[in-house]
């Protein structure tokens, strides 16, 4: 199963042969240090015809540094210490021990681990692998995944592993039109905190909510292709601006990443709709 919602990783450097990474890297932190992950989000949205809604939720992850050496950093992901032995029975996906290489990719290290725990999950949901793959809707909407090497997305969720956090420099969001410009905006002897704004690409939000679309109709037992959702979407006129806080440490490393969405959408029919969406990644380390 997919933990929809969630799906991180640190830098560190601590070996002489990591010597040319470290010197475009910030400090980071060793082999045996352990971080709390989390990420929470809240939306917000009202139409032109009365509607309105909101939502709100939070996921978290725990982070064991392993290893540091030449070929990246090793570390270990699971489920908080605080999870319920209910709770960690429904994710199969962890623990899971990823490889992440000086370019930024990770590598799954224990995919037999994973593979080993999916049947039993099934059975104990009285499923058969007949399921994996599909959409279905409980308390929330998730996918039933069975591929160990999903479990890579969901760990990315919680990914504070930003490009160089200085002054002037660009600073690019998935669903933005183009690059913004990083501005510092304080300065302190324990970090910094930089911003930055860019323009909404409409086709991006298209095909993000084409793709919603297809998995409600999946949900509900009614067939949409994505062509036909994103031809229907295309019709949506869409403006907004993203921003981004990024909050560093003293030694240069962000440790929380608040990014802000503020869209306005007017469908074929006339009716408006402004949405906004506060999502807040954080890393802390647990001494």
């Amino acid at each position: 199963m997919k933990w929809i919602g969630i799906a991180g990783v640190i830098v560190a450097i601590c070996t002489s042969h990591a010597a040319a990474w470290a010197q475009s890297s910030p400090a980071s932190p060793k082999a045996g240090e352990e971080y709390e992950l989390s990420k929470s989000y809240e939306t917000r949205n009202k139409g032109s015809d009365g509607s309105s809604g909101s939502s709100r939720g939070r996921d978290g992850l725990l982070e064991r540094i392993l290893d540091v050496s030449e070929a990246g950093i090793e570390a270990e992901y699971d489920l908080p210490k605080d999870v319920t032995t209910e709770n960690r029975a429904s994710y199969w996906q962890f623990p899971a021990r990823v490889l992440k290489t000086p370019d930024g990719s990770m590598r799954l290290l224990n995919p037999e681990e994973l593979e080993a725990r999916v049947d039993p999950w099934l059975k104990a949901a009285n499923w058969t692998r007949a399921v994996c793959g599909r959409m279905i809707f409980t308390w929330n909407a998730f996918r039933i995944e069975c591929d160990p090497q999903a479990v890579i997305e969901t760990i990315m969720a919680f990914d504070l592993d930003t490009p160089v956090v200085v002054e002037g420099a660009p600073y690019q969001e998935d669903m933005a039109r183009t690059p913004g410009t990083l501005t510092k905006k304080a300065a302190r002897p324990d970090g910094e905190t930089f911003t930055a704004e860019m323009e909404i690409n409409p086709d991006a939000v298209h095909r993000s909510r084409a793709e919603t679309d297809v998995l409600v109709g999946e949900i509900i037992g009614t067939a949409v292709t994505f062509e036909d959702a994103l031809g229907k979407r295309s019709q949506e006129k869409v403006s907004g601006t993203i921003r981004v806080l990024l909050e560093t440490d003293s030694v240069g490393r962000t440790w929380r990443k608040t990014t802000t969405s503020k869209l306005m959408t007017t469908r074929p029919d006339g009716v408006s709709e402004e949405d906004e969406s506060t999502e807040t990644v954080e890393r802390r380390r647990i001494h």
